[in-house]
């Protein structure tokens, strides 16, 4: 009988070290980033060793054919950002998409989203028309030659052992598996990730000879091979047999980025976030709304507390859907600018805001599935670093036979002309990853960040609330119940969330969720030399520290 995931009572606490620690979803790939920081590695290095055995341990949630994004404080002092984030393919106009969608609806092969354009035509939400390139093998690659100690090769020998060798599958990833049952059809993607037809059972041992494969080929012969070499001619090849358009072309011209992250101040504590095109202005607004109708100044237990966060989330969300996207195609407006939150201030009042759109119901980022690790180093180098391919599994592609598993970011384009997030070729998506740093002190720097689509930047404001507004340690700022507002309109809250019952007779609709709809975080801090991680009790989390 496989256990049921959203009934539990544990109790952890902050984890202490003195050289390093690393907090993930998953115990095994902590350990590999864990090890790699004994063998002499530094937190940039480790940071890539937990990536990759993500990939293999927990694959439902993130692989080489998604993107990878950091935020980061180095030892030096260095504030930065790392984005890995792939476009849209040269040929893919809207106009050439929204054509083959609407052939593919006609022949009964397209799940629509639910951003449909004045002649009811959408975004599907999987298929060819939904992968993006890749960033991954090269945000990977460019991560370790930038900032770190060891060889590529080195930080990607665990994650090759892992799907060479075996593992056995943990609990939560065997739950998320069940659903590439229905999502792989073809031969490829169900040999790659399906057993005898099945996903696998908590505690099975599951080996993944082809993405062990893959890996060794990116150890041996660098990322190029992703982009220009065998690997790159099966992702195009493969989603050219389904109709898509992708490239080796495509591929080849990828590049990483190296923005600087946009900031604002929170309870005397400085927040970074990734721009555009990913979300963390929506993070940022929602801090400088919530400071400016003083929500987290109200008692713990009071409802109007909740009122108030969430109220300010909702405004944050309706701004930056619309407007967030490829800053190269479209102007961004300064969501996150203080005189700007003291507007949107004045709109919230007793009662819950009505007319805000927040994505779309039926889209895939509402519940995108996502990894995030957190590393710190005795150095006093600080990283969160997260890796996805949107929803679970992606877009239902695999390429060839390398057991890479291909992106859907794709489905958070717009076929609309008129929206700024609307496709075109070469431009990247709307971006659910936020990876975020805090300046918490003059030498006290926290690595921090939430899984799971939208409630990212939700996640961002609650764990920040707690521990800023409220003092709570590092790990009760994560254990804390949580609420989230959903596209739909509904206010989903825990079980264990306070007088939930008042904010129902308020006016908020309010639904209670079980724990694992609440995302998955994970936090590592170096305070005056000082190591300590938090992780999710909502997943299989651990943190490593040595």
């Amino acid at each position: 009988m496989k256990p049921d995931l959203d009934r539990f009572n544990s109790r952890r606490s902050t984890v202490y070290a003195p050289r390093g620690v690393v907090a993930t979803s998953q115990p095994l790939a902590a350990e590999a980033g864990a090890a790699v920081l004994r063998d002499g590695g530094n937190a940039f290095d480790a940071a890539v060793a937990t990536a990759a055995a993500l990939n293999v341990v927990e694959p439902t949630s993130t692989g080489l054919g998604g993107d990878v994004f950091a935020c980061y404080r180095t030892a030096d002092g260095d504030v930065g950002g790392m984005r890995a984030s792939g476009g849209a393919p040269g040929d893919a106009t809207r106009e050439r998409v929204r054509e083959a969608v609407a052939d593919g609806d006609r022949n009964g092969d397209v799940s629509y989203g639910a951003d449909r354009d004045r002649d009811g035509v959408s975004m599907p939400d999987h298929g060819p028309h939904t992968v993006t390139v890749p960033g991954t093998a090269r945000g990977w690659e460019a991560t370790v030659e930038r900032f770190g100690r060891r060889s590529l090769a080195t930080v990607l020998a665990p994650a090759v052992r892992y799907a060479r060798e075996g593992y056995p599958v943990t609990e939560v990833v065997a739950a998320q598996w069940q659903h590439a049952e229905q999502l792989f059809t073809d031969d490829n993607a169900r040999e790659a990730f399906l057993f005898d037809g099945r996903s696998p059972d908590p505690g099975q041992t599951v080996r993944l000879p082809r993405l062990a494969d893959s890996l060794e080929q990116i150890a041996e012969h660098g990322a190029d091979v992703v982009y220009e070499g065998e690997i790159a001619d099966a992702i195009a090849e493969t989603v050219q047999s389904k109709g898509g358009f992708m490239t080796v072309e495509d591929l080849a011209g990828f590049e990483v980025e190296w923005p600087d992250p946009l900031s604002t101040s929170y309870d005397g504590c400085e927040v970074f976030e990734l721009g555009p095109n990913n979300q963390g202005q929506i993070a940022l607004e929602a801090l400088n709304i919530a400071a400016e109708v003083d929500a987290g100044t109200q008692p713990y237990d009071d409802p109007e507390r909740v009122h108030r966060f969430v109220e300010s989330m909702k405004l944050a969300f309706h701004d930056g859907h619309y407007h967030v996207t490829d800053p190269e195609y479209e102007t961004v407006p300064p969501l996150h600018s203080r005189a700007y939150a003291r507007e949107r201030a004045a709109e919230i009042g007793e009662t819950p805001l009505t007319d805000v759109q927040v994505g779309t119901p039926s889209a895939p980022g509402e519940d995108a599935d996502t990894v995030l690790l957190c590393v710190a180093d005795e150095a006093g180098n600080v990283v969160s670093f997260i890796n996805s391919r949107f929803a679970g599994f992606g877009s239902g592609l695999v390429a060839g036979e390398t057991g890479i598993a291909l992106q859907n970011r794709g489905a958070s384009f717009s076929l609309s002309p008129d929206h700024p997030n609307r496709l075109a070729p070469g431009k990247r998506p709307f971006h659910t990853l936020v990876p975020a740093l805090a300046r918490l002190g003059p030498d006290d720097w926290l690595a921090f960040g939430v899984m799971g689509g939208y409630m990212q930047p939700q996640g961002h404001l609650q764990v920040l609330a707690n521990l800023l507004d409220y003092d709570t340690g590092l790990q009760a700022a994560l254990d804390a119940p949580r609420w989230r507002y959903r596209a739909d309109g509904t206010l989903a809250v825990e079980e264990r969330l306070p007088n939930a019952a008042k904010l129902a007779r308020r006016g908020h609709d309010v639904r209670v969720l079980p724990p694992s709809q609440f995302g998955g975080a994970q936090a590592a801090r170096w305070q005056d030399g000082t190591l300590s991680g938090a992780t999710e009790p909502r997943k299989d989390g651990q943190v490593s520290g040595l």
